[in-house]
């Protein structure tokens, strides 16, 4: 799509009659809006007939006729009668946005949409008013009765009414769909609100539809408008953004689609395959079948020989790469999608799955293109692959990727943070280029695979060699003597998981064949080789149990590439420094790039803590052999335990002298957003703060490994089993880690006192925790009372502070302790692309 300059836009839209007055108002300093305009100065339609009230303007024939009226600004359609209901026409409505905001945070994003919708157009009298339906309760096998009932319990959405202007042949109705366009569709106020960017309302006054970008189609219809937004108290990520930040103008994008053809067939998901699914429920059910199904989001691929194992398809799936990426970006992209190729090969489709670039002029919001899109924030930010669904079946009408362009930027400084400046562009195996683009390609099949229809895979690390693009790919950075070897950082290719998933959503049985038997078999086949599933919900959270969902980890051994992890850290920080800084970039960058080195290990700490209190389970269906769950070892528990103990000793958060008076070099005054919530501790102040950063450190070991729900769970199979971890056993360890009894020294000693505070900050929000069970909270207080009598009498003022504060016989200076730690919100810098834990990401990656 081109995109055109505000002034080039007012200089198209703003033509004739409508346009000099315009101009001259705009002299004045007056803003002129359309919709009041066209209402003053534009007349109403002559005559009662389409044919008359149309005259002069520009039609457009397609999906339904429509006439553009560029002087008065203004997108007429013609709707037909499509039943006796009153019904105007029922399609697919999507809306995206075509401009957004750019703030990471907000998420207002360039090509983000909305939850596909299925819009009827009703006549009521004189009007035609547009209504939602809602498409998540139905009687699909009942009776028309039935089907009324249900449509009658639940209520549907009426959006918008318009008077029409004209009938003509058949009940033909005329209608001005200006203000349809020219409301806040997309429901950008709301993200602004719940952002908490202020309260913002539509100018009608400036918000009007985008008359030339009107395209019609025979499947599809794409409009086009001008929203501005007018608030008075806007937030921090509005005013560092938008130039008058009381006007947010955004631009909406309305795709109207027709409804699929019959012919689909809707597949139920499986909990073992990793589908995404749409909850519909369905009352027409027999009492013994479920009401509630899960409908798989796939898209239509039928073979042109049904009865052949493999066969060309009757319409390929094809995703296009966003003109706007650059070269060598643009060609990353492209090969990495293109790695999809393979699993439908597989699968038994020939030539089924392709990657193009989007041709010249064609707008990457067109229903009829799967896209990649390629979008900018003013930070780095999540990654999206999303489906445009029919949501009575399921079926994918179109393919929505959105690829943040700051991610591969950060992926570059992190890579420079472990090698060094001076290696990019070199084209050797460690620079830092090369490998940025390796995990690009990564990031562009695994988004194009939620389009697809699968969802995140976050134990794919844990067998095989990386067998999925649907996990979160931690670069696999070998040792080779005292250097580090990044040829391996990324598979190349789909995996075992990501072959069968496509097989399984996408198998067309032969007719005659029992389709339900056919997918059966393949779940079988597949977990007979090993395949393995961890859910997003099962993953994410920081008290999730599965020692198999671990996002940004690598390898079956989490402990063992703990350990591995660190060595490469140790390996960085040891030579990080000017090397480390393009040349010419301020030293104080640094502070900024040293970030995700320092805390290189967070991830495989994540990964490594699910084992303590961990619980291995599956997604079994009746009729699974094999255990449903099975409770981690204690022996590797107890290993796990050791390895996150020593992530917080102070040898390993320690940095050299020279390298934290490196890292205190003055900042330019101008700074930019993206360094300030970067670094450790507060960005206003050029001094480097080691112990902040050991303080950060030590509180993502801390807030995973005493996290209330893995306490509880510790303290309940302790409590079952005396062979495995038990909660006084853990507490003990790792107040013994915390206060050894041997004293440090110099910045030891500094960072030793904030990891002890950090441990008993920690117990104290815990004990304020209404989800802590009773024996965990009794168990915290016993370890408590008993660090405090071992430290009472010491001879330090911390251990002496530290005994009057366990020993008091009131709970409140511990309360008032997690109270104060809870208003301070000590977190480490953002990992997770802003406000979560990811570098290497994204729903989304």
């Amino acid at each position: 799509m081109i995109v055109r300059t505000r002034s080039e836009d007012l200089s198209k839209d703003l033509s004739g009659a409508c346009g000099r007055l315009a101009w001259a108002a705009l002299a004045l300093g007056v803003l002129i809006a359309r919709p009041s305009m066209a209402a003053s100065i534009c007349p109403a339609p002559s005559g009662t007939t389409i044919e008359a009230a149309t005259q002069g303007l520009e039609r457009k024939e397609g999906l339904f006729p429509v006439y553009l009226d560029r002087e008065c600004g203004r997108v007429l359609a013609v709707l037909k009668p499509s039943g006796g209901d009153g019904t105007y026409g029922r399609y697919l409505y999507q809306v995206y946005l075509r401009a957004g905001l750019g703030s990471t945070p907000v998420g207002l994003d360039r090509s983000m949409p909305v939850d596909t919708q299925i819009l009827a157009f009703q006549r009521a009298g004189g009007r035609i008013v547009v209504n939602v339906e809602n498409s998540g309760f139905r009687a699909d096998h009942g009776s028309a009765d039935e089907a009324q009932a249900v449509r009658d319990s639940f209520a549907s959405s009426s959006i918008w009414a318009g008077d029409i202007l004209a009938l003509g042949e058949n009940g033909a109705a005329l209608v001005d769909l200006s203000s349809f366009l020219a409301r806040d569709g997309f429901g950008a106020i709301d993200a602004l609100k719940q952002a908490g960017q202020g309260a913002f309302h539509t100018d009608a006054a400036l918000s009007y539809p985008d008359v030339g970008e009107s395209q019609v189609f025979p499947e599809n219809v794409e409009l086009e408008a001008h929203q501005t937004l007018v608030g008075d108290e806007p937030g921090p990520e509005v005013t560092g953004i938008v130039p008058a930040p009381h006007n947010i103008t955004l631009i909406e994008h309305y795709s109207l689609i027709r409804l699929p053809e019959p012919g689909y067939v809707p597949r139920l998901s499986d909990p073992r395959t990793g589908a995404i699914a749409s909850l519909v429920a369905d009352y027409s059910m027999p009492l013994g079948q479920p009401l509630v199904a899960r409908l798989a989001h796939r898209f239509r691929l039928e073979k042109v020989d049904p009865t052949a194992a493999r066969s060309r398809v009757k319409k390929p799936i094809v995703f296009y790469v966003d003109r706007a990426a650059p070269e060598p970006i643009r060609s990353a992209l492209v090969e990495g999608a293109s790695w999809w190729s393979k699993a439908f090969e597989e699968a038994g489709f020939i030539d089924a799955f392709q990657v193009k670039v989007l041709p010249e002029g064609i707008s990457p919001l067109d229903a009829r293109y799967n896209v990649i899109n390629w979008v900018h924030r003013q930070t780095r930010g999540w990654s999206l692959g999303m489906n445009i669904v029919d949501p009575r079946t399921g079926e994918i009408v179109k393919g929505a990727v959105i690829l943040g362009s700051q991610r591969v930027r950060q992926d570059r400084l992190i890579f420079e943070g472990l090698v060094g400046a001076d290696k990019t562009g070199s084209g050797a195996q460690d620079d830092p280029i090369r490998v940025s683009l390796m995990r690009l390609r990564q990031l562009s099949v695994h988004e194009t695979g939620h389009a697809l229809g699968l969802e995140h895979n976050f134990a794919a690390s844990n067998f095989g060699d990386r067998e999925s693009v649907m996990d979160y790919p931690s670069p696999r950075v070998k040792i080779a003597g005292d250097s580090l070897d990044f040829s391996d950082a990324y598979r190349v290719g789909i995996g075992a998981w990501d072959r069968f998933a496509i097989r399984w959503l996408y198998d067309e049985a032969a007719p005659g064949a029992n389709q339900d038997a056919e997918l059966a078999a393949i779940v079988r086949d597949g977990y007979a080789h090993g395949l393995k599933f961890v859910s997003d919900p099962d993953a994410r959270p920081t008290a999730s149990a599965n020692p198999a969902g671990a996002l940004w980890d690598d390898g079956p051994d989490s402990v063992a590439e703990l350990s591995h992890v660190l060595a490469v850290r140790r390996i960085a920080l040891d030579r990080f420094g000017l090397k480390n800084l393009p040349a010419g970039q301020p030293v104080a960058d640094l502070k900024r790039i040293i970030v995700p080195i320092y805390l290189f290990h967070r991830y495989q700490v994540d990964a490594v803590a699910k084992k303590v209190g961990g619980v291995d389970f599956n997604y079994p269906v009746q009729g699974d052999t094999g255990p449903v769950s099975t409770v981690v070892p204690g022996s590797e528990q107890r290993r796990a335990l050791a390895a996150l103990l020593a992530t917080v000793d102070p040898q390993v958060l320690d940095l050299p002298a020279p390298l934290i008076n490196l890292l205190s070099a003055g900042e330019p005054i101008d700074r930019d957003k993206a360094f300030d919530v970067e670094v450790f501790g507060s960005s206003q102040t050029p001094v480097f703060d080691l112990a902040t950063a050991a303080e950060a450190a030590a509180d993502i070991t801390w807030g995973d490994l005493l996290n209330p729900s893995r306490l509880n769970r510790v303290a309940d199979q302790g409590g079952r089993d005396p062979g495995q971890l038990g909660l006084a056993e853990l507490l003990g360890q790792s107040i013994t880690a915390a206060f050894p009894g041997a004293p440090d020294s110099g910045s030891r000693a500094v960072i030793r006192r904030r990891v002890q505070a950090r441990l008993v900050a920690r117990l104290a929000i815990d004990l304020q925790d209404k989800t802590l069970s009773p024996t965990a909270a009794a168990e915290i207080r016993a370890a408590l009372t008993d660090l405090g009598h071992r430290l009472e009498g010491g001879k330090s003022a911390d251990a002496r502070w530290f005994a009057a504060m366990l020993l008091d016989p009131a709970p409140a200076r511990l309360k008032a302790l997690a109270e104060a730690d809870m208003a301070r919100k000590v977190e480490p810098p953002p990992g997770m692309p802003i406000g979560e834990d990811d570098w290497f990401a994204g729903p989304g990656q």
